[in-house]
Order: C-alpha cells, then structure tokens, then sequence
C-alpha cells in the first residue's frame, strides 16, 4: 500500500506565504499526475494545481500568479507554494497522486491526509 504524507499549512495573515508538500512512500510504485485539491466548509472539493508527470502544470483561475505546484519525481513528492494568500484560500487542502503498483499491475488514486490553511484576514 502506498501512504501519502502531507506537511505545512497552518496559519497565516492575508497577503502572507505558506508552502506545502506530501510524498508518497511504499514499495513497487510509481507515479503519474500530481495534484492539490482544497475543500472550504460548506463548498465542493475543487481541483487547485495539477502537475504532470512531464512537467506541465494547470491552475485553478483564482490561484493562477500566487501558487506554485512543483515535483521532484526522484522524492515522489509534490510541492505546493501559495504566495499573496487571501482570506478566500482558507480550506483543508489534500494531495492526490496517480499511482501506479506495478506487481500485481494496477492504478489507483491516492489521496493524502489533508492539511488546514487557514488565512486570516
């Protein structure tokens, strides 16, 4: 079974920095797509940043120029930097990974623990 980890979040002040990360850890796997995802009280869990396994990355339109999704495959980690944080980017924020075991073959979605951000305003 692949376990994925989250670290960072926390508090902060509007306007203010805050970076997080989640690895993926186990035996036999590899992994495709990177993703955070972030869930307010009351909303949907709605899709932040994706990274591709190439590199490319998406972005919701409101964290586009203020968060930063990046990977290091070689660590099975993603990073997610979240600059300028307003009060609308409170959530607990979770990470999603395409995972692939490769004996047995299979794939599957993983999900991290999920991480508070809560931005004060």
């Amino acid at each position: 079974q692949v376990q994925l980890v989250e670290s960072g979040g926390g508090l902060v002040q509007a306007g203010g920095s805050l970076g997080l990360s989640c690895t993926a850890s186990g035996r036999g796997f590899m992994i495709n797509a990177m993703g955070w995802y972030r869930q307010a009280p009351g909303k949907q869990r709605e899709l932040v940043a994706a990274i591709a396994a190439g590199g490319n990355t998406d972005y919701v339109d409101s964290v586009k120029d203020r968060f930063t999704i990046s990977r290091d495959s070689t660590k099975n980690t993603v990073y997610l930097q979240m600059n300028s944080l307003k009060s609308e980017d409170t959530a607990v924020y979770y990470c999603k990974m395409g995972i692939v075991i490769l004996v047995p073959f299979r794939k599957y979605d993983g999900w991290g623990q999920g991480t508070q951000v809560t931005v004060s305003s």
